[in-house]
Order: structure tokens, then C-alpha cells, then sequence
């Protein structure tokens, strides 16, 4: 006689994994919410958001690659659960919408409580944070399918635009600024160069001068921020013609996507200062340059194209916020 358990997934550990999230969870609900948690499909009634005229929904969905192993290596999982949120809102943020609600996967080999228990507060902490409601998700237990002790992660976005404030980068001219704000890390991507280089030369523990102070662990696992409400408060004052999340493909792949034809970019990459992390990785690995810039967001984790004319209101709305920005090169004719 087999049983489901001994084939490798344990309902009792499900069940108590559940039981452990639902209050962190509960915390995000906004008004929009009309479901509980365990239910079959999430419910948010669209009237939440607000009085809209013409409202737009937009969505996302991405994971957190290989950060994953870096985070099962030094053994702390809270922070890859607000990458996933942080890294989902930037990509409809720069759209100009606003988060509703939020939809997670975690897809383990066998179920640890803890693990998972630390992953959802990690989700739960950044929805408060963005102001959406954690409203549903799937746990899976596969054995066969991952490796003991590892597991994997996927996050969808739900968000909310008027149609006549969407961003969509159609009013950049030649000439506009680039503003650049800073990155906390490498965010979400690089991290399968970025690991190798890095541990086949040093142990999660340890800490080179080049991180100043910081662990190789700890570099690793900077929570990707959110950049939700510098976007807002630009867009609030009509400052801004188009943003770019800097995920893979680096500054220049990803600006390049909202262009309008005709146009290109004019990026200095020597117009801030490179974070000791991308130093680090180069140097040990004695990566070419070509590579980190189409790998890593070098420190600009956010570009904001910005009408020369409004670069001063730019920055002191940026400022007020705390966002030190740095102009980091111009659109100009192809």
C-alpha cells in the first residue's frame, strides 16, 4: 500500500504552512477584497480603485531566477518574496498604473513550513508596502520535478490606469534627459553570472572590501525595491515622457523598448558611480564591459525620460522623496 505521503507530498505540512500565512496575508487586504483566503479564485470588486472614467487594467507576471539559490544558500527567504511583488509593480508602475491586488506561485520538491511560511511574509510585507492586497495563490508540491530543498516562484500583478494617463513613452522627443535612480542591488537579474563568478571565489560569508562591509550573501539578497511612488509623484506633475524598469538586457535594452522610432539612446556610464557589487563581479570574474551592461542594472534600477525643461522640478520632486537622481545621458536622433 502507497500512500501520498510516502510518494513525496505531505498534506498535513500543506495545511500547516497555510494555517501559518493566513494573518500576514489578511494585513494586505484592501476595501477591493470580497474573498477569504483558501477560497477558489480571488475576488476584488474594481469599484475599490476609485471613481475612473475610463479605466484600464494592466498586469504582469515574473519570477525571481536564480536569486532563488542564493537564498537557499545563506538560508534567509523573507527577502525574495518582496523582490517578486517589487519587481511585478515596477512593470506596470512604469505604465503608469497603480497595483490592485496580487496572485503568487511556490512550487517546492517537499513543503517546509518555514521556508514558505518566511516567503509569503516576505509577499505580504511588500504588497503593504505597495498598497495591494495579496488576494490568492498556489502552493505545489512536486517531488519529482525539483531537486530536495529547492523551490521556485512566480508572481502576477493586477493593476489599475486611465486610459488617457497611460505611459507609454509615445511623447518622448530627441533631446529629452535621462534620470537615472538608484538600483539597491542587482535586483532580480544576473544572478546565474553573477553567482558563478562569485562562488567559485568566496563562501556566502564572506566579505571582500569592495562590498563595504556587507557579506557576498547579503549583496545577493538586496530586496529589488520598488520605485511606485517616484513614478507616481512624476507623473502627478507631468514630468516624465516614459520610464524604464532596468531588468535583463540592462539600461539601454530595456529604455530602448519605449522609444518611439527615430530615436535612440546616448547613455555615459560614467556619470555614476558603480556600486562595489558590479565592480566586485567584474573584476573577479574578469567579465567584459559589454557584458555587465547588457547583464545588470549597474545601480540604475529605474530610468525616467524627462523633458530637458523639466529637469529641475524633476529632481526636487525626486529629492522631496528621497530619490537621489542623477541625469545619465539623453534621447537623440537614430
Amino acid at each position: 500500500m502507497a500512500t501520498y505521503k510516502e510518494a513525496g507530498v505531505d498534506i498535513d505540512a500543506g495545511e500547516e504552512a497555510v494555517r501559518r500565512i493566513k494573518d500576514p496575508v489578511r494585513e494586505t487586504f484592501t476595501p477591493g477584497v470580497l474573498t477569504e483566503i483558501g477560497s477558489f479564485g480571488g475576488l476584488f470588486h474594481l469599484a475599490a480603485a476609485g471613481e475612473m472614467r475610463d479605466p484600464v487594467l494592466v498586469s504582469s507576471i515574473d519570477g525571481v531566477g536564480t536569486k532563488l539559490k542564493v537564498a537557499t544558500r545563506v538560508g534567509k527567504h523573507d527577502s525574495v518574496g518582496e523582490d517578486l511583488v517589487n519587481h511585478c509593480v515596477n512593470d506596470i508602475a512604469v505604465g503608469g498604473a497603480r497595483p490592485l491586488f496580487f496572485l503568487d506561485y511556490f512550487a517546492t520538491a517537499s513543503l517546509k513550513p518555514d521556508v514558505f511560511e518566511a516567503v509569503v511574509r516576505g509577499f505580504a510585507k511588500a504588497c503593504k508596502e505597495n498598497g495591494c492586497a495579496l488576494i490568492g495563490g498556489e502552493t505545489a508540491e512536486m517531488p519529482d520535478l525539483y531537486r530536495p530543498g529547492d523551490y521556485d516562484l512566480a508572481g502576477c500583478v493586477v493593476g489599475v490606469v486611465e486610459r488617457d494617463g497611460m505611459v507609454d513613452g509615445s511623447a518622448i522627443q530627441a533631446g529629452d534627459l535621462l534620470l537615472g535612480l538608484p538600483s539597491t542591488g542587482l535586483h532580480t537579474n544576473g544572478y546565474s553570472l553573477a553567482r558563478k563568478v562569485l562562488f567559485d571565489r568566496f563562501v556566502a560569508a564572506d566579505t571582500p572590501d569592495l562590498l563595504g562591509g556587507d557579506s557576498v550573501g547579503e549583496a545577493l539578497l538586496k530586496v529589488h525595491r520598488s520605485y511606485l511612488d517616484a513614478i507616481q509623484a512624476l507623473i502627478a506633475e507631468d514630468l516624465a515622457t516614459g520610464f524604464s524598469h532596468v531588468t535583463g538586457g540592462g539600461i539601454e535594452g530595456n529604455t530602448r523598448r519605449i522609444l518611439p522610432d527615430g530615436l535612440a539612446l546616448d547613455v555615459d556610464y560614467d556619470s555614476w558611480h558603480r556600486p562595489g557589487l558590479f565592480e566586485l563581479i567584474q573584476e573577479v570574474g574578469e567579465v567584459p564591459e559589454e557584458d555587465m551592461r547588457r547583464t545588470f542594472n549597474l545601480g540604475v534600477g529605474l530610468v525616467a525620460v524627462v523633458p530637458e525643461e523639466k529637469k529641475g522640478r524633476a529632481l526636487t520632486v525626486l529629492g522631496a522623496l528621497g530619490e537621489p537622481a542623477f541625469v545619465i545621458g539623453r534621447v537623440v536622433e537614430a
